[in-house]
This record gives structure tokens, C-alpha cells and sequence, in this order.
């Protein structure tokens, strides 16, 4: 069995901003795109159910305050027009949301307390022996990829494996600018670690060691070395993490505090128990509630009309199986 995962609120929001024209044609193209992900994605992998994953408040604001909240600054910088048409891609992805939870049998998994990343790691945790294909541009879940896990960008049709990239309308790889060669498959332990040491900005988490050099010099020491020693945790290791430096505020900080900090924040193995427990029962729950809607094409159907998705609606049959196919357990 193929599972495929969608990232929900990242694959539609993140449509948009590949988009041009007037809000509703971005509207109409972003529920296409999405779409079409789907589509190609159980057409191309075999896939036998689908499941969105929804966002929660994260309570990784818990445990570090300033998580995210550079994108309340950014919502508040929003010209009018902006804030209306974010008003308007807000209330057509609710009602996708309520369209695939009432109107299809596919698998909506929601907790309150966490992120959709957080809910796509457990599923796969929690199936390790099945295959799985995140639709997803969230390049936080390339930590995931394994051998029973791929990552499909919809957006720019690339298609992560632990092979390597490949353009997902040709199948060859993918050629990195820099390296002039195929870019290889992610290092999924390399991922983390360096995310934990060098921070987010894009998610507001700052850097445990700031300035730290990739490749070490004669005098210092890089990451590529202490990521090297992380098993053993010899001198080179435990030189990057008890090292300390000072914010701009005269706050002494150690290397180590901050990255476990960090990796807390970035890991999606690392969630702590009481999160893990909420997240299996909430995939429990939608298990047990495995649906069984029927007349799911005209269903279908209706939505399109709603939105004009016409081209869809000319190739029905062919979105319409993930929508329909039950969880089989």
C-alpha cells in the first residue's frame, strides 16, 4: 500500500504565490495545482489512500516563544488589498477542508496542539512498513526520506527519494547549479543537525552558534567536523558545544543549550511524550472513523462547478479515485 500525504495548508498556500492574475483565477489555480498533486501522485506512486494533514496552534510556541512569530509581523504588514485576498484564499481552503472531510473518504487528521509535519512523521512512524509519498514544498520534511518515503513537490514537479531528486515529468535527475552533477538524496541526520545549529529565520529560531563556518579552518572548528564526531562525541565534538558567545543583548549563551533547544524545535522524531501520545490518538481516532461516503463523484463534481475547475471536471474519473478510495487497514 501507498499512502499519500498532503501537506494541505502548505500545498494550496503555497500555489498562490506561483500565480498570476486577479484573486479569483489564483483561487481557481491554486485548488488545480493541488489538485493535480494529488493526482499525479497516485497515478505515478500507486497509491491506495489519501491523507491530509491540518495545522494546529504548535506547541512548540511553548517552549520557545518567539517560534513563528515573524509571520504575525508579516500578516500585519500586509497591504489592504493583500489582506483581502489572503481573507478570500482563506475561506476557499475552509471550505475544501470541510469538502474533503464531509464529501470524500479520505483520511483529515487535525490536533490542536500540533503542525501538519507533526502529524505526516507520526503517520509514517506509525507505518513503517507501508510506503509513503509526502505532496508537500516544505523542504523540513526532505528529513523524512527514506527508502519507504518519497517527497513530491507539486509546485515545481520534483520528486525527493533516497536515490537522489528527478524531475517528476521525465524521471531523470535533477542537476545541482553548483555541484554540476545530480543532486543526491538527502542526509537526513546532516538535515537536523545543521538546521538545530543554524537556526530558521524563516521560522524565527535563532541560531545556537552564529557565524559558524561549514568547513572548519586550521584555528576552528566547522560543523562538517563536529557532525563527523557526533557518535563518539570526542574533542572535536564537544569543542563546537560547550563553546559559548554573546547576543547583542550581553546574554552569555552555550552551544549546547541552544542546539538542543533547536533540535527540539526542528526534529520531527524529537516531539515530546505527551505530544506523541496525542498525536497517535489522534491518528487512532481517524482510523477508527474510516469513512464510507458514497456518490463521492458527483460530490466531486459539485465542487468543481463551484470553483470552475472545467478542465478537472473533463477528466472526472481520473481525480476522483483518491478522493473515493477508503482507508484499508
Amino acid at each position: 500500500m501507498t499512502h499519500i500525504l498532503v501537506d494541505t495548508a502548505n500545498t494550496f498556500f503555497r500555489a498562490r504565490h506561483v500565480i498570476r492574475g486577479d484573486t479569483s483565477e489564483k483561487v481557481g489555480m491554486a485548488i488545480h495545482i493541488m489538485m493535480n498533486s494529488i493526482k499525479k501522485a497516485w497515478q505515478d506512486f500507486d497509491g491506495t489512500h489519501v491523507i491530509f494533514c491540518l495545522e494546529g496552534r504548535s506547541f512548540r510556541k511553548d517552549l520557545y516563544a518567539p517560534y513563528k512569530r515573524n509571520r504575525k509581523e508579516m500578516a500585519d504588514a500586509m497591504t489592504e488589498q493583500e489582506k483581502e485576498e489572503n481573507d478570500v484564499f482563506w475561506e476557499v481552503y475552509d471550505d475544501f477542508v470541510d469538502f474533503i472531510k464531509t464529501k470524500t473518504n479520505v483520511t483529515v487528521l487535525r490536533n490542536a496542539r500540533t503542525e501538519a509535519d507533526d502529524l505526516i512523521a507520526r503517520w509514517i512512524d506509525k507505518h513503517p512498513d507501508q510506503k509513503h509519498v509526502i505532496i508537500s514544498t516544505d523542504k523540513d520534511l526532505n528529513q523524512l526520506v527514506n527508502e519507504n518515503v518519497k517527497q513530491y513537490n507539486g509546485v515545481n514537479e520534483t520528486t525527493i527519494t533516497h536515490e537522489g531528486w528527478f524531475d517528476a515529468k521525465s524521471g531523470k535527475p535533477v542537476i545541482d547549479k553548483k555541484l554540476k552533477a545530480p543532486k543526491p538524496a538527502p542526509d537526513t541526520e546532516w538535515i537536523v543537525f545543521e538546521k538545530a545549529m543554524r537556526g530558521d529565520p524563516s521560522d524565527n529560531i535563532f541560531s545556537a552558534y552564529p557565524g559558524v563556518r561549514t568547513k572548519g579552518t586550521k584555528n576552528k572548528i566547522g560543523l562538517q567536523e563536529a557532525f563527523a564526531d557526533r557518535k563518539e562525541k570526542g574533542y572535536t565534538w564537544n569543542n563546537l558545544m560547550l563553546s559559548k558567545w554573546v547576543d547583542h543583548d550581553g546574554k552569555e549563551h552555550r552551544v549546547m543549550e541552544d542546539y538542543e533547544r533547536n533540535r527540539a524545535l526542528v526534529d520531527l522524531h524529537a516531539q515530546p511524550e505527551n505530544i506523541v501520545e496525542e498525536l497517535d490518538q489522534t491518528i487512532a481516532q481517524a482510523i477508527a472513523d474510516n469513512k464510507s461516503i458514497d456518490q463521492v463523484g458527483i460530490r466531486f463534481m459539485r465542487f468543481c462547478g463551484k470553483y470552475d475547475l472545467n478542465r478537472i471536471s473533463e477528466q472526472a474519473q481520473l481525480y476522483v479515485e483518491p478522493f473515493n478510495a477508503r482507508l484499508v487497514s
